[in-house]
């Protein structure tokens, strides 16, 4: 577990920019048992991807789509265990990875971007990608 004055900043990344963090199971189960439209949910991560490319990416995505996720959530690896894991039961058969993105349509995950998708990119190629996969699964 990393101290919440590290991850505060990382936390902050996403949430000034309208996201909910997914902070217990409560929280999770809220949003997948009566999910309605589309919802993208990000697991954050303190690693430089994360830093570099992962949350910029997303957050340029969401400025250049034509069409964004009805919902926007985050949940933090390493820090909010039980959410992430919760979340991540979602996104199988998957396998766990940090940074990554998911987009959930009614509930039900329709793409996911894993970490090795998000190494070695740039947060513009993040973010071309998931601008054209909002236009169109939004």
């Amino acid at each position: 577990m990393y101290p919440e004055e590290m991850v505060l900043p990382m936390r902050e990344d996403l949430v000034s920019e309208g996201f909910t963090e997914f902070k217990t199971t409560q929280d999770v189960d809220a949003y997948f048992e009566n999910a309605q439209g589309t919802a993208l949910v990000v697991f954050n991560s303190v690693c430089g991807c994360a830093a570099g490319a992962a949350r910029p990416g997303v957050k340029y995505g969401l400025q250049k789509a034509t069409k964004k996720p009805d919902q926007l959530f985050t949940a933090f690896a390493g820090v909010d265990k039980e959410a992430v894991e919760r979340a991540r039961s979602y996104t199988l058969p998957f396998p766990p990875s940090s940074p990554s993105v998911a987009l959930f349509k009614d509930g039900k995950l329709i793409h996911f971007v894993e970490r090795h998708h998000i190494e070695g990119n740039s947060a513009e190629a993040i973010g071309n990608h998931l601008a054209q996969v909002f236009d169109e699964m939004c």
